[in-house]
Order: structure tokens, then sequence, then C-alpha cells
């Protein structure tokens, strides 16, 4: 299998990521991950096309407040190894590799943070070990188990990817934000990617989310979903207003599916990626629920 590694100096410079890298081999496939602070570790899972650069304003106070912040790069993703078979970016390997790597750290009394894609993986890492998680915080996210109609944005999103193997980062990034990014957070989501052999994973994850209940993962997630019905832990829903993906109706159903979840908190005035759009407001949110759960 053809590995790639995008090189280091693609990264120098990015705003607000002093981090020190972390390295774990898993199956030959190099995984990065920040590891900051000490304290109750929390599992920062990211989205699709993005990579821990997302979580860069969640980590610092996270650590303030006393815990360690825990952000992996998916294989394909980030600091990460790129394989280049667009087969090997399956939904069993995703999480197959998250698991290995908090089973490495010997976490316990976790949380797992999730977004996006974020939210499949993460979520399918957190009821796989429930010795080693705690509490969850949901956002922007499912487990793509509604196949009952057509969203017309994810339908529109899963056409572009389709038709466009050389994804357009920093293009697709621009589209989502809600408020106004710099030029160099752009060139911090375009970092990892040098070449189109480089965005294998990043294009394929949109073409493998399951549209129908016998697509491959669906019923992987389907019982992430069903095991989340008898979660009576502390779980927050957090979503933003502005997201066409995962609607405030869609956080609703999942916080009322899920028994130690509140009701959904609402993020004003930020859309699909809300750690970019309001991160102060997420990482405050996020260290009130930790703090008092």
């Amino acid at each position: 299998m053809r590995i790639l590694t995008t090189p280091e100096d693609r990264f120098a410079g990015l705003p607000d990521y002093p981090f020190a890298p972390h390295r774990f081999d898993w199956q030959g496939v190099d995984l990065h991950f920040v590891d900051e602070g000490t304290g109750p570790p929390v599992v920062l899972f990211h989205g699709e096309p993005t990579w821990s650069f997302l979580n860069r304003h969640i980590i610092p106070p996270l650590v303030a407040a006393g815990f360690r912040a825990v952000a992996p790069d998916y294989p394909g993703f980030g600091k990460s190894d790129k394989p280049t078979d667009p087969g090997f970016y399956t939904y069993d390997r995703l999480v197959a590799a998250m698991l290995a790597l908090v089973d490495h750290l010997d976490l316990t009394d976790a949380t797992a943070v999730v977004q996006d894609w974020g939210g499949p993986v993460g979520l399918g890492v957190a009821v796989a070990r429930p010795h080693r998680f705690r509490r969850l915080a949901i956002l922007n996210t499912g487990l793509f188990t509604e196949h009952g109609g057509s969203n017309p944005a994810f339908d529109a999103w899963q056409g572009f990817v389709a038709a466009n193997p050389d994804l357009p980062v920093g293009m697709i990034m621009a589209n989502a934000a809600r408020t106004p990014w710099a030029a160099e957070v752009f060139a911090g989501y375009e970092a990892p990617f040098p070449s189109a052999d480089h965005k294998v994973g990043a294009w394929r994850l949109p073409l493998i989310v399951p549209r129908s209940p016998t697509d491959p993962g669906a019923a992987e997630m389907a019982a992430v979903h069903a095991a989340l019905g008898s979660w009576e832990r502390p779980t927050q829903v957090m979503f933003a207003d502005g997201d066409p993906i995962f609607s405030l109706g869609a956080g609703r159903r999942l916080a009322a599916h899920i028994p130690g979840a509140g009701e959904l908190e609402v993020v004003p005035g930020a859309g699909h990626f809300l750690q970019e759009d309001a991160g102060p407001e997420v990482a405050s949110r996020l260290v009130a629920f930790l703090s008092n759960s």
C-alpha cells in the first residue's frame, strides 16, 4: 500500500497551533495526535475535511481548566500518514485506528468530543470502550441513520465531492464559514494536502456515508445509535443554528434519544464548523459541562 507523508514545512507558522507533535504507529500508518495538559482526558474527534487544527481554540481552555486534551488526526488527515488507496478508508477502519490509540494511551474517565465525521468515529469508540469514556459532547453531527428522505444540502455536497477528487479544501471551508476567517486559517486547512494524492481520505469520506440501511457502514452506525439509546452517562449536545447539513431538529432528536443528554444547546451565528466560527463560546460551554458533570 502506498502511503504519503505531508512535509513538515507545510505546517510552519500555523496560527494558534503551538502544540508538540505526538506519534503512534498503527499497522504501519503513522498517526499524529496532540496531547496537552493533565487531568481527566478529553478526546477531540475531528471531522471532514479537517484535522486537529480545528480544535486549536478548544485545547488551551481545556488545559487551563485542568483537563488533558487529546486531539488525533485520522489516517489521511492532518499530520498523520495518508494511504492513497481509496479502499483503505472505511468506517470500521477509522474506528479501529482510534480504538488502538485510546487503548495505547490507556485513557480512563475520558470525554469524547465529536463533530461531523467525528460523530460516527468518536461515538463508535466510546460505546466500544465504556470503561474508558464517561461523558460525551456531541457537536453538529449524527450517525447517518436517518435514511427516510433526501437532504438537499448533503446531496449537493456528495455530488460535488464525487466530481472533484482534487478536493478544493480551502474553498469548501470558505463556503462553510459563518464568521470572518483569516487567510492563514484557510491555509491551515489546506496545509495537510499538497497534492490530490494526499487528499484521497478527505475525498473518500463523504462518499462512504451510508445513504440506505444496506450500504457499507450502515449496520455498524445503527448499532452505535442503538447503544446511545441506553447511554445514561452525562452527555452534552451542542449544535450551531447555521448548519445546513445537521439541523437543529436533528440535534433535538439526538438529544432526546440519549438518556444522559440534557436539552439541545444552540450556538447562535455559527455554521457547521462551530469550533472555528465560535471557538471561545464552544470552549466555554464545554468546560462548564465538564466541570459540572
